[in-house]
């Protein structure tokens, strides 16, 4: 049965890898998500077949996480998705906590003699004690983190970033204090005082992580879920490491290692290190650009608006997050299959950290079911942009913002963007003449060539759609 097991693990690993490489593409996404929930579920049958479980909590269990996922599935809008993932990374990384604490009473109930005995060749009980450790504290560390992130995207505390005078050193000084207990913990775990210890690497797991995560301004949440999502990959790694599982040490690696790399590229996509994101308290001050911005936002009336879309023969959609909070990404569809009807040819344009999560624009595009060839990466489009007859920017703010091109004193300088401003036209659809998530303002809504359609984003794109209709 054990060997049975173990290559249940592999086959469920090897399933893994093949369906994260198929969510590298966008027509095999679909594909690499079922293929990974396979593996998924032949882990899972082969770790019940394990002996010594008892199933009436496992059944419980079940039971409440499938109520908990039914409910979540049914109620959460597409808006809520960041908000969403936030919390399945805490969660994720509260299970991993819980897992190394359960372990460790075991083997306080056990005793360490008894438990190292029946520990297979190579693993010793220092080995166990480190990985303890490690699965608290990068759950913890990844609960209150994702905690905080998930408060932020709700609106439920604000979305700026929070600092105060030596914050990273009291940062510092947590991290050092789990480390130096950690050591302790690791080398002298029958120590009296080990079970104290290990309460106190408990409670600043969790303090760090809301330490470490309110400094962190809303503008780079997308970034901050990608991270956390690597977190709840590597935390649930070690607690496989705790319980000796090989198929959560490989999973746990594979999330871990992805979410990395996808933090890093975006990270390059604002062109800020990781460590800018994560210390640098961008959107703590209020004070942005000192450059004066010139001239006025000017407003067109749809009816305008649809006589300069009626005669272009190039559009480019640039959707943001205001795209998401009107959930007009179907009318989006209509209105773009208006001006393909009409002889013009359409594109979507998406930013890297457009939204408040990884892929965000993506996801939404695709469930109003986009074709997948219209949808553009910001460094093909960009060359393209001056011949654009009209860009269409939907509720986007930071990443369409030229003051990070021409402005030195702009927070964002340096960070690529997708350069509307270049086209030939400007609709930037916005509901008020208010700064973005991030509190910057948008130096293109007062450029020549924008016009600002102001009001409820599916609304204004649906009436635009009618008018080719009519």
């Amino acid at each position: 049965m054990e060997l049975l097991i173990n290559l249940s693990y592999i086959v469920a690993s090897i399933l893994f890898i093949f369906g994260i490489k198929m969510l590298g593409s966008a027509h095999s996404a679909r594909k690499g998500n079922q293929l990974s929930a396979v593996g998924m579920l032949i882990a899972v049958v082969a770790t019940l077949l394990k002996s010594g479980l008892e199933y009436q909590w496992i059944i419980m269990g079940l039971i409440v996480g499938t109520l908990i996922g039914v409910v979540a599935a049914k109620k959460v809008q597409m808006t809520g998705m960041p908000e969403l993932v936030a919390l399945f990374n805490g969660f994720g990384g509260l299970a991993s906590l819980f897992v190394g604490w359960s372990e460790y009473q075991n083997i306080q109930a056990k005793g360490w003699s008894v438990y190292t005995a029946n520990l297979p060749d190579g693993v010793n009980a220092g080995f166990i004690s480190a990985s303890i450790i490690l699965a608290v504290l990068i759950g913890g560390v990844t609960f209150t983190g994702s905690m905080i992130a998930y408060l932020k995207l709700a609106g439920k505390i604000g979305g700026s970033a929070t600092v105060f005078p030596g914050q990273k050193l009291v940062n510092f000084l947590f991290m050092a204090a789990i480390i130096g207990l950690g050591v302790f913990f690791t080398v002298a775990h029958e120590h009296p005082y080990a079970p104290a210890c290990f309460i106190i690497i408990v409670a600043f797991s969790l303090l760090l992580g809301v330490m470490g995560t309110i400094p962190i301004g809303g503008g780079d949440m997308p970034v901050v879920i990608a991270l956390l999502n690597s977190f709840s990959g590597l935390a649930a790694s070690a607690a496989g490491f705790v319980i000796l599982n090989n198929v959560l040490i490989v999973a746990g690696c594979l999330v871990g290692a992805s979410g990395v790399i996808l933090s890093v590229i975006m990270c390059k996509a604002m062109n800020r290190t990781l460590g800018n994101v994560l210390f640098g308290g961008f959107g703590a001050a209020a004070g942005g650009s000192t450059k004066v911005v010139e001239g006025e936002m000017k407003a067109i009336t749809v009816e305008d608006a649809y006589y300069v879309l009626e005669s272009a023969s190039s559009v480019v959609f640039v959707p943001g997050y205001g795209m998401a909070v009107a959930q007009a990404q179907h009318a989006v569809k209509e209105l773009a299959e208006c001006l393909e009807r009409n002889g013009a040819e359409v594109r979507h344009a998406i930013h890297p950290v457009a939204g408040r999560m990884p892929g965000h624009m993506n996801v939404l595009l695709a469930e109003a079911d986009v074709p997948y060839e219209q949808l553009c990466e910001m460094d093909a489009v960009n060359p393209l942009m001056p011949s654009v007859d009209v860009a269409i920017v939907i509720g986007a703010n930071d990443v369409v913002n030229p003051a990070a091109a021409d402005d030195p004193t702009s927070p964002i300088y340096g960070m690529p963007i997708i350069n509307v401003h270049e086209a030939r036209t400007v609709f930037v659809l916005k509901r008020g003449q208010g700064a973005g998530f991030s509190g910057l303002v948008n130096t293109l809504f007062f450029r020549p060539n924008c016009r600002m359609l102001y009001g409820d984003a599916k609304s204004t794109v649906t009436a635009l759609a009618s008018q080719f209709e009519d």
